[in-house]
């Protein structure tokens, strides 16, 4: 429970102690390239999940960064819990916006930072406006910026891995982008699993190697989301993998 209490006292002050920051990456000068706008940005949340990380007591190992490839990317992430998010913003090292659902954007000020982290927002129970969501996200992978995606749509909470939905791959090959798999162990015991309390865990994140734009591009939609999913079990099922 002192976990739990002192995540919110930190989130809460944080956030708000965050606001003159949340101004200044409004403001960064246009002219800077993608990739150093996108860095500067990434240097706040990261520090904020950090911290988070280290109230949880989380031990986490991260393996395999070497294999994100530069320039804009698609990152396909199992879903495991709520701690999904924070960790992978403490720990990759390449800057990322998500996808979201639009439930997000009605709290006030991390809905704005996911603004200016360049993440989208889907209403799920608009077709219509999630297909212009998707096409909106597209054009961010274009202007070089990189965005990941969490396929199974619902949080697993340490269970099976989902079907991944076709959407973000579709999403990867209009755009010409690397699809990059990580698969994600541990977080769903440092929250889901202890009546929604925070506990430490053993949480390992695993960077798979890439699949190419051009295989990408050229793959059927349905066949690419079922040959990532096969990488990501595969990476879990791994007997190395912390537990």
């Amino acid at each position: 429970m002192l976990r739990l209490i002192i995540f919110f006292l930190y989130m809460g002050g944080y956030l708000v102690y965050s606001l003159p920051a949340l101004s200044r990456m409004r403001n960064l000068n246009a002219a800077l390239p993608v990739e150093e706008r996108d860095r500067i940005i990434h240097n706040v949340p990261q520090k904020w999940s950090s911290t988070i990380m280290k109230i949880s007591g989380s031990q986490v190992k991260v393996t395999g960064q070497e294999l994100i490839p530069e320039g804009p990317v698609v990152i396909v992430c199992n879903h495991e819990g709520d701690f999904d998010i924070p960790v992978l913003l403490a720990s990759l090292n390449k800057p990322f916006g998500f996808i979201s659902k639009v439930e997000v954007k009605k709290a006030p000020i991390i809905s704005s930072w996911m603004e200016v982290m360049n993440c989208v927002f889907i209403d799920r129970s608009n077709r219509l406006n999630a297909i212009n969501s998707l096409k909106n996200a597209a054009m961010l992978l274009k202007q070089g910026h990189s965005l990941l995606i969490f396929p199974e749509g619902t949080r697993s909470k340490g269970g099976p891995i989902a079907p991944f939905k076709v959407g973000g791959f579709r999403l990867a090959q209009d755009a010409g982008v690397p699809i990059v798999p990580i698969s994600i162990k541990g977080t769903a015991d440092a929250f889901e699993k202890n009546g929604r309390l925070i506990k430490p865990a053993k949480i390992e994140i695993r960077v798979c190697k890439h699949v190419n734009a051009k295989t990408v591009k050229e793959m059927d939609a349905k066949f690419l989301a079922q040959e990532v999913r096969e990488i990501i079990c595969s990476s879990l099922s791994d007997k190395k993998i912390a537990s």
